[in-house]
This record gives C-alpha cells, sequence and structure tokens, in this order.
C-alpha cells in the first residue's frame, strides 16, 4: 500500500511540472552587442554581431538547454576598417569560421554555463543572465558574457603573447551584451 501511495504521489508531482516547451530564438527581435578594450587608456569600441539561429527548452522560465548559432560574418562597428579587421584571420576569420555557437550546459540561479565553440576551439564559459516572460508567449534572456579571446587562439596585439605594444596593446576579454528574444 506504501508503494501505491509514493507512486500516486511521485506522478502528481510530474504532472504539475509544467511541459518543456522548445522555442525558436528570433534574430529580427534579438540584439548582440560586442566591446573591446584597449589594453590602455579608455579606448573601447562597440560593434554589433547578428543572430543567425538558435533554440532553447525551457519549463516556464527554467531554460533547460540552448543552442545559439552566432553569424561571425555579421561583426560591424561605425569604422568599417576594424569590423574588416575583426572579421580577418588576426581575430575571429570569418571567412573560414563564419559561425560561433553557444551550446548551454547548465542555468541555475541567473548563472549560464556552456560551452561556446568560436574560431574552431570549444571552451566552457559561464555568466549571469536573466529570463523574463515575452508579452504575447516566449522568453527574453538577457546579460553580458566576458571572454577571453586567447583561450580561442585569438592573440592579435595582447600583452599575454607580445610585449612592449605600447598603445596597440588590446585586453584580452571582450563583453558580448545580449537581448535575446525566443518565441
Amino acid at each position: 500500500m506504501k508503494i501505491l501511495s509514493l507512486l500516486s504521489l511521485l506522478l502528481a508531482l510530474l504532472a504539475a511540472q509544467p511541459a518543456a516547451t522548445t522555442y525558436r530564438l528570433d534574430p529580427a527581435a534579438s540584439t548582440l552587442t560586442w566591446t573591446g578594450h584597449a589594453e590602455v587608456g579608455s579606448w573601447a569600441p562597440q560593434g554589433i554581431i547578428r543572430l543567425r539561429e538558435g533554440q532553447l527548452v525551457a519549463d516556464g522560465q527554467t531554460v533547460r538547454r540552448a543552442r545559439v548559432v552566432f553569424d561571425m560574418t555579421s561583426i560591424a562597428h561605425d569604422q568599417a576598417q576594424l569590423a574588416e579587421h575583426l572579421r580577418g584571420p588576426d581575430f575571429f576569420d570569418a571567412t573560414k569560421y563564419p559561425a560561433a555557437v553557444f551550446e548551454l550546459t547548465d542555468f541555475k540561479a541567473g548563472q549560464a554555463r556552456g560551452m561556446l565553440t568560436l574560431k574552431g576551439q570549444t571552451k566552457p564559459i559561464a555568466f549571469p543572465a536573466t529570463v523574463t516572460a515575452v508579452p504575447g508567449g516566449g522568453l527574453r534572456l538577457s546579460g553580458t558574457a566576458t571572454i577571453d579571446r586567447t583561450l580561442f587562439g585569438i592573440n592579435f596585439n595582447s600583452t599575454s603573447f607580445f610585449q612592449n605594444l605600447g598603445s596597440y596593446a588590446v585586453r584580452n576579454d571582450f563583453q558580448l551584451t545580449f537581448d535575446v528574444v525566443a518565441r
């Protein structure tokens, strides 16, 4: 009798859990802004990058899994020459690696963890993120990820690899601020 009662309770609890919903990311409604930094001084160029595609699976507002594909060929900045340099082999080599992929492995207490594949190399990253409901259905994920570019073999003008760069030194980390809508 106890086993039957326990089984009934377990089934009731499982039935009370919201069903997992799969959402598609909406590139047109999403914004991704990158910010780089000079090693010396306050120069911090910003630009955009487009989301190519993606999906996430959530139970209510609890994200279980996600896959996000970034269009590296879309890296943009007001200075066309800088954008071209960032898309080139010194930085992201967008011709050879036209996409970067983030696979979420864990999302707890506002902290996202996953694997980022950038320039052909996959490394773990973690960053704070918030999830909110979108009116009319869907979810919005927002936050800022700080990424060390040198972990992915992007060493151009890094003081970790080159000495005496002076004002040409580029900080190893950059930020990717995201506001991603999934419907």
